[in-house]
């Protein structure tokens, strides 16, 4: 695959797929500005390279067009972050974007409005990844928390255009190859989070490579097996099916097994972390993990966004801006937006 260093860019125009998927607090102003701190360098680069950078993301999961998840609300900081003006147009295709993509000169960034206002995006329809296409004459992508969707941005575009993999990308690659390939053992693994027939299935697959997975009851109890090596919380706080945080006889048998790892991976906190009275268990968790320098990863919006609340973020190895895709690529799944990049358009 392509990598940004390997493209001319000066003068041309740069689609930039990128991790823009923000919370937003109540007023509509960005409550963490994660993925947008992440996606910033790759942007910078390429517009103090000269090209026309044409900046695209998405923001929730709008059905047509909802104001309330217009990108528009990135602009303040993306400027800050870039340390330049930005300009946003209020779609991302037709003449409106085709006319403001033309007057930009070298180095300018513009923001295209939410991909998934239009159903073209998250349905993969070529159609639309054509549209997309007359905006720019290089593609890179630099949104790994999407590269498990076949989305037309995602799967379609690369196919049109000289295509590149984003630094951001990358480096998320480089750090879970380590982690798959060649861990620094005992690698324990932390599962957690709300979607849990995906995190069972998950750590099935991560108990193949990690010497302890260490899980909830809600992802224990969906397992279809479980394996010897997988050590299920005994006690906790829950009412009916929800899983409010894990107790202290867990917490403890956690930290014990944490305190003997070289790697922790951990993809979703142990409750309702978002809660201040359910936090105890995911705190101590994260506490016990930074204790001494070791290899850790963490990834998945709640977990992350938990971790930053509690100003622990940073202190980890490594942030990853996926979720899900961190997840899938882990099990061993091939992500469409690693297969588009494999088989783009080169000319």
């Amino acid at each position: 695959m392509n990598e940004v260093s390997d493209m001319e860019v000066r003068g041309k125009r740069v689609f930039v797929r990128s991790s823009l998927n923000v919370a937003l607090n109540e007023e509509g102003k960005i409550a963490d500005d994660f993925r947008i701190r992440m996606s910033a360098p790759t942007i910078r680069e390429l517009s103090e390279g000269g090209a026309r950078v044409v900046v695209a993301g998405h923001l929730g999961r709008p059905e047509g067009r909802d104001e309330k998840l217009s990108l528009k609300a990135l602009v303040p900081r993306l400027e800050e972050l870039l340390g330049q003006d930005v300009s946003f147009v209020s779609d991302c295709v037709g003449a409106e974007a085709e006319k403001a993509v033309s007057e930009m000169s070298d180095g300018d960034v513009m923001l295209l409005e939410n991909l998934r206002f239009h159903k073209g995006e998250v349905e993969n329809d070529p159609v639309f990844a054509q549209q997309l296409e007359r905006l720019a004459d290089l593609y890179v992508n630099d949104a790994f928390d999407v590269a498990h969707r076949a989305h037309a941005s995602v799967f379609q575009l690369p196919k049109l255009l000289l295509s590149s993999m984003g630094p951001q990308f990358a480096e998320e690659l480089k750090v879970l190859d380590r982690i798959l390939q060649h861990p620094d053992r005992p690698f324990v693994a932390v599962v957690g989070g709300s979607k849990v027939e995906s995190k069972a299935r998950f750590a099935v697959k991560l108990a193949e490579k990690a010497d302890v997975v260490l899980v909830a009851n809600l992802v224990r109890d969906a397992m279809p097996e479980i394996p010897s090596n997988v050590l299920a919380a005994s006690d906790g706080v829950r009412v009916g099916e929800r899983e409010l945080d894990i107790g202290p006889e867990t917490t403890a048998r956690f930290i014990e097994e944490i305190r003997k790892a070289r790697t922790v991976f951990w993809s979703g906190p142990l409750g309702m972390a978002e809660e201040e009275a359910y936090q105890a268990g995911s705190l101590a968790v994260a506490k016990a993990i930074l204790e001494i320098p070791r290899f850790s990863v963490i990834g998945g919006g709640d977990i992350t966004a938990f971790l930053g609340l509690m100003g622990l973020r940073e202190k980890f190895t490594h942030v990853s801006t996926g979720g899900g895709a961190m997840l899938a690529y882990v099990a061993g799944e091939k992500l469409p937006g690693i297969i588009a990049l494999e088989h783009s358009y080169h000319g």
